[in-house]
């Protein structure tokens, strides 16, 4: 053991050969594109509401409803595409989910009302689902044992370049709307279409990605043998990966409820206090949409700054006190920074609280994306990854219903901005509890480090 940990002081990435960083960049660009789509969906999501909605709707309400819709489709999607990547390979079903993504996001731009909008956002969330598994996979087949925890970790830390990127996207096209530059109200469109570029072209890529050794001689091992490859049945039938999964999924669903719940809602905090601000400042009723804009993007930034750090600190940690350890700071952290933010956030100056809960909430996904594949075999790592990652985002999917009745349940009454506002902080922070729930599954988790990957 003592041995085995003592190598983790030499760089993570001291003996990869030009292909091992091929695979490394590729999947994390894969990565990194779906994690900037995810993020525009995000800082467009209000404006693409008040756009496409008749007079009277609550783009709030409706803007949780296509999250919903989109968490949905990216858990049927990790299913699916999890379950494949195992049967088929990683790499080819990796270049055809960042295809689906891609398009599907720039499709999303040409909606002309939430019904369809609602419908490209489910298909990209088809795509977007099945990128995670099939990267960590792919990775963790390819490169060396030692470089693995490094390499997943700054992988899951290389995604908030994504969302930074989507910030100031968000920031760049909200200026030209304020300044008249594109027509009012078509921003979110433009920052659907910027998005899919890159992903797009990324695909070109990809093409030229091998299978992994290890999946391509345990596929033919397993054939001769009879053993089923990404099969759900092996995966829940068997008692070896039956608890691992289950509980695994049950980790998942907090950080990703907590995440997708109640984190990425704070462009809707953030929002209205830059609107209020800006009102009481008696900015130009036409430049306040175009500013708050850019101040959403700021916001998206200084979160995922956050995030980033917070990710390589979790690696670290998973290094050096154990992948449960590291969980249970995490998970203490979250709850604490999440109310934090929600109760105390009330101006431009107090931004850098965006950076402090991107940290401690993202770092979870960090995790996720170390801790999942070593608790699998080659036969089912990308589907009991997807499975754990994935399967959650339907019990997820319904954080953005949660989190609108009960704010709607104390809104009940309010008459005032003031009190509405009050409403949704308090609800995000009711709904912060869900991070305990991944301190209760982490109890009867096994703990992975300096174990090698498990094999049938």
């Amino acid at each position: 053991m003592a041995k085995a940990r003592s190598a983790t002081v030499i760089p993570w990435y001291r003996d990869l050969t030009p292909y091992h960083w091929f695979v490394f960049t590729v999947a994390s660009l894969a990565w990194l594109f779906d994690c900037l789509d995810q993020q525009l969906f995000i800082l467009a999501r209000n404006n693409a509401m008040e756009s496409l909605l008749p007079a009277g709707w609550d783009p709030k309400l409706y803007g949780g409803y296509a999250t919903s819709i989109f968490v949905a489709g990216w858990a049927m999607g990790g299913l699916i595409f999890g379950s494949l990547g195992d049967r088929y390979g990683r790499a080819k079903m990796l270049t055809l989910t960042v295809l689906i993504y891609s398009l599907c996001t720039g499709l999303s731009a040409f909606s002309k009302g939430w019904i369809d909008f609602a419908a490209y956002r489910f298909l990209t969330g088809l795509g977007v689902g099945g990128v995670f598994g099939l990267a960590v996979a792919l990775v963790a087949d390819t490169l060396p044992d030692r470089s693995r925890t490094g390499a997943l970790g700054m992988l899951q830390a290389l995604s908030a370049v994504g969302n930074v990127a989507a910030g100031i996207i968000s920031m760049s096209i909200g200026q030209l709307e304020a300044t008249k530059v594109i027509a009012a109200g078509t921003a979110w469109k433009y920052m659907f279409l910027v998005g899919a570029i890159p992903a797009f072209l990324c695909v070109f890529i990809q093409i030229r990605l091998k299978e992994p050794e290890k999946w391509v001689q345990a596929r033919a091992v397993g054939k001769a043998a009879g053993v089923k490859f990404g099969s759900y049945s092996a995966l829940l039938g068997d008692p070896r990966w039956r608890g691992s999964a289950l509980l695994g999924m049950v980790l998942c669903i907090s950080g990703v409820i907590g995440l997708w719940g109640i984190g990425f809602f704070s462009p809707e905090l953030v929002g209205d206090v830059i609107r209020a601000s800006l009102v009481k400042e008696g900015v130009p009723a036409a430049e306040i949409a175009g500013r708050q804009q850019f101040w959403i993007g700021v916001n998206s930034i200084v979160q995922n700054l956050g995030a980033f750090v917070g990710m390589l600190l979790f690696t670290r940690l998973a290094q050096s006190l154990g992948r449960k350890k590291a969980f249970a700071i995490g998970y203490v952290a979250a709850l604490v920074a999440t109310v934090a933010y929600f109760q105390m956030f009330n101006g431009r100056n107090d931004i850098w609280m965006s950076a402090i809960m991107g940290g401690c909430q993202l770092a979870l996904f960090a995790g996720f994306a170390i801790y999942l594949p070593e608790l699998f075999p080659t036969s089912l790592r990308s589907t009991g990854t997807s499975f754990c990652y994935n399967v959650g985002r339907f019990v997820a999917a319904s954080g953005p219903f949660t989190l609108g009745a009960l704010q709607a349940a104390l809104k009940a009454g309010a008459t005032t901005p003031e009190a509405k506002l009050a409403a949704f902080r308090n609800a995000c922070s009711y709904m912060s509890c869900v991070f305990l729930l991944g301190l209760v599954a982490l109890a009867f988790l096994p703990e992975t480090r300096d174990r090698p990957l498990p094999e049938d």
